[in-house]
C-alpha cells in the first residue's frame, strides 16, 4: 500500500517516529508521501524524509490555511527554491473556506501560483479543497489544457462534485478514514460514481483516524482499514484494492520508484 498523504513530520510523531514507520511497514505500507504546508516547517519535513529516503517522499507547498501566517509572496519565492529532484509533488495546496472567506482572493492567488509550479516543473498537485468547490473548479478550468495531474485530497463530496473532479483525467481522488465513519455518505458516492481506477489511499495522519481507531491519533498503518472498507464498497478482495490503488498512485507520482533491484514484483506492475 501507499499512503499518499501523511503529515508524518508533525510534532505529533516527534517522540515515536521510528515506531510509527515500523508499524506502517508491518501493516503493508511501502511508501508514505509527506505534504508540505508552510515555509517554516519545510526544512524539518525535508530532514525527516531524508532519514528514510526510499520510504518517505516529500512535497513542497503552501497550505491555504497558512498563507496569512507568513509574507506569502516571500514564502512562495523561498519554497520554490526548495523544489529539487526529491520533490514528488506540489502540495498541500488549494482552497479552504470552511472557517471564513476573508482571504479568498489571496488563497486563489497562491493556489494559482502553485498550479503554475506544477506546470513549470512537470509535477503533480496535492490539492486541498474544503467548502470551496466552485472556486476550485474556476481555477482548475483555467488550467484544463495544461495536462495537469495530481490528487484531490480527502474527497468527501457529493456525486456531482465527484463527477466534476473526475473530468480532469490526470487526477485521482484521495480516500481516507471518513469512508469508515458510521454516518458517512461517502461509501454510496464512491460506489455509485468513482471507478476504482481513480482512487488512491491516504490517511491524512495524524487527523481523521478510521474506525476502529476513530478519535485517536491517526498513523499510516491505519490505511489498511480504508483499504478493507473499499473492498467492501466495491465487493472485491483486499489484494485487488491494494494493487489497483498502488498502480493509481504510481501513475500520478511518476518520480517514485516502488521496487528496488532485489525485489520480485507481480506482473501487475509490468503490464
Amino acid at each position: 500500500m501507499i499512503d499518499t498523504h501523511a503529515h508524518i513530520d508533525g510534532a505529533e510523531f516527534a517522540d515515536d517516529l521510528e515506531a510509527v514507520i515500523h508499524r506502517a511497514k508491518e501493516a503493508g505500507v511501502r511508501k508514505i508521501f509527506v505534504p508540505g504546508i508552510c515555509l517554516k516547517d519545510t526544512p524539518h519535513l525535508l530532514e525527516v524524509c531524508k532519514t528514510h529516503p526510499d520510504f518517505l517522499h516529500p512535497m513542497i507547498g503552501l497550505h491555504p490555511e497558512n498563507i496569512m501566517d507568513e509574507d506569502y509572496h516571500a514564502a512562495l519565492d523561498q519554497l520554490e527554491q526548495l523544489i529539487n529532484d526529491t520533490t514528488i509533488a506540489i502540495g498541500e495546496v488549494g482552497l479552504d473556506l470552511y472557517w471564513d472567506s476573508t482571504h479568498k482572493s489571496e488563497q486563489m492567488e497562491v493556489f494559482d501560483h502553485q498550479i503554475q509550479w506544477a506546470e513549470k516543473y512537470g509535477l503533480p498537485l496535492m490539492i486541498h479543497s474544503r467548502n470551496a468547490h466552485a472556486e476550485l473548479m474556476q481555477l482548475m478550468e483555467k488550467h484544463r489544457t495544461s495536462n495537469l495531474s495530481g490528487v484531490f485530497h480527502c474527497f468527501t463530496g457529493t456525486e456531482e462534485e465527484a463527477r466534476d473532479l473526475l473530468s480532469f483525467p490526470g487526477f485521482m481522488l484521495g480516500i481516507g478514514g471518513v469512508l469508515t465513519f458510521k454516518k458517512s455518505t461517502l461509501r454510496e458516492v464512491v460506489k455509485n460514481t468513482i471507478p476504482l481506477s481513480r482512487i488512491v489511499l491516504e490517511t491524512d495522519s495524524p487527523y481523521m483516524a478510521p474506525v476502529p481507531n476513530r478519535g485517536k491519533r491517526n498513523e499510516s498503518a491505519y490505511v489498511k482499514f480504508v483499504a478493507e472498507k473499499l473492498a467492501e464498497v466495491y465487493d472485491t478482495n483486499f489484494d485487488k484494492i491494494v494493487l489497483q490503488t498502488t498502480e493509481n498512485a504510481l501513475k500520478v507520482f511518476k518520480k517514485v520508484t516502488f521496487f528496488n533491484k532485489n525485489e520480485k514484483f507481480p506482473d501487475f506492475f509490468t503490464s
